[in-house]
C-alpha cells in the first residue's frame, strides 16, 4: 500500500511538473499579431498635412502560420485614441498591415485612421493592441528621442 501511495504521489508530481513546463513556453510565446514598428514622429515639421499624418503609422505583423481576421481588434494610445478594424480584415501569415493616422483608401496592407491631427506623441507614448474580446495582445512604448521604434 505504501509503495502504491508513493507511486501515485510521484506520478502526480510528474504530471504537475510536466504541465508547468508546458505552460511556460505558451505564456512567453510571441503574440499572434505583433506591433513591430511605430513611426511616431513623421519627417519634417508637424504641419498637420495629410501627407505628414500618413507618415505617422503603426506596423502590425502576423507572426503565425495561418491567416487571422482582425475584425473588431483595436489599436490605441495612452490618451485612448482608438482605431478599430470595423469589418473583416484578414492578415496573412508573415504579412504586415500599416495603420496610418491620416486619410486614404484602405487596402490589404494599408489602413487609414482618418484623423486630422497626430495621435502618437513625439515626447513618449505607447501603442496597445487588443483583440475582438478586448484582451491585450501586444504593446510598444517609447521615449522622447528618435522618430520611430522597432518593437
Amino acid at each position: 500500500m505504501k509503495s502504491k501511495l508513493i507511486g501515485a504521489v510521484a506520478a502526480l508530481a510528474i504530471a504537475v511538473g510536466g504541465s508547468l513546463v508546458a505552460a511556460t513556453p505558451a505564456q512567453a510565446a510571441t503574440p499572434a499579431i505583433m506591433i513591430t514598428k511605430v513611426y511616431y514622429n513623421s519627417p519634417g515639421s508637424d504641419t498637420g498635412s495629410n501627407t505628414s499624418l500618413n507618415a505617422e503609422y503603426v506596423r502590425l505583423t502576423n507572426k503565425r502560420s495561418y491567416t487571422i481576421n482582425l475584425k473588431s481588434w483595436t489599436m490605441r494610445d495612452k490618451s485612448n485614441h482608438v482605431y478599430t478594424f470595423s469589418s473583416n480584415f484578414y492578415l496573412k501569415p508573415g504579412y504586415n498591415v500599416y495603420i496610418h493616422t491620416g486619410k486614404g483608401t484602405n487596402t490589404s496592407y494599408h489602413r487609414y485612421w482618418g484623423r486630422s491631427w497626430y495621435v502618437w506623441n513625439n515626447s513618449g507614448d505607447a501603442a496597445y493592441l487588443r483583440n475582438s474580446a478586448g484582451t491585450g495582445i501586444d504593446s510598444c512604448s517609447w521615449g522622447s528621442s528618435g522618430s520611430y521604434t522597432y518593437c
